[in-house]
């Protein structure tokens, strides 16, 4: 591949081990939160799919940089146009997820609201959503959804003062217990917030990965090649005159 451009070549192998650790830290943020939510008992909805998904999405990445980086070092034009196919698709997927979520952010706090105050009141709901308000309440040191008298006159232990935070003077009373939601949406937008941030970061370095590969795939079709000597054959070359004219100096 004497075509291509030893500096775009290195710059296209350092692309792809950035992108393969950006997949490497997807895979790990993701155990780390799995491990986290595990030890904190929850079991939100759509938890595990949400996992699964960020798993494939980190094996992915790592399988796709590990593809470009083979291409570029063994000179191998089918791995780069596989790199580049697995980019344009890359790069409209994100588009796809990543645009549709940044628009419906302002509406999620109140979809959320609304799907929240279908589950009052609480000590009416069923043992599953009593088991999540009471798991919210223990970790996050709250009361009720939107407020305790969620729970009208049955406010469960999870509402009230343990022993050790009684020795310590750190008790509230009910009616001092900030409701779960607020807290809870902090969270909740945090979390698409950077889902955002790492799907629109992950659609600009498959765009640039496109960009390395396609001068690559370019210069490996159309090589330079050095500049040619054209000469002309001797019988269009113009020669010396057949006659010429004598002049005698007086």
């Amino acid at each position: 591949m004497a075509g291509v451009n030893p500096c775009l070549k290195k710059t296209f192998t350092i692309f792809n081990v950035f992108f393969a650790i950006i997949g490497g830290l997807i895979i790990g943020f993701t155990l780390l939160c799995q491990v986290l939510t595990s030890a904190n008992g929850s079991e939100l909805e759509g938890r595990t799919y949400s996992v699964i998904a960020l798993y494939v999405m980190g094996v992915i990445t790592m399988a796709i940089a590990l593809l470009g980086a083979c291409g570029a070092h063994k000179e191998n034009k089918a791995c780069l146009i596989v790199f580049l196919v697995c980019m344009v698709i890359g790069s409209l997927l994100m588009l796809r997820t990543g645009v549709p979520v940044a628009v419906a952010r302002p509406r999620i706090e109140g979809m959320m609201e609304e799907r929240f105050q279908q589950l009052l009141p609480l000590d009416k709901a069923s043992e599953d959503v009593k088991d999540m308000a009471d798991s919210l309440q223990t970790h996050l040191q709250c009361c009720g959804l939107f407020s305790y008298q969620d729970w009208e006159q049955d406010i469960p232990v999870s509402c009230q003062c343990n022993e050790e935070e009684e020795m310590e003077g750190q008790c509230h009373t009910v009616t001092n217990y900030k409701p779960c939601f607020p807290i809870l949406m902090h969270f909740i937008l945090m979390v698409v917030d950077i889902m955002i941030g790492v799907v629109f970061t992950l659609a600009a370095l498959a765009l640039l990965g496109m960009i390395l590969s396609s001068v690559i795939i370019h210069q490996m079709r159309y090589p330079t090649s050095p500049p040619m000597m054209v000469t002309v054959p001797a019988i269009f070359a113009s020669g010396p005159p057949k006659y010429q004219e004598l002049y005698n100096h007086p």
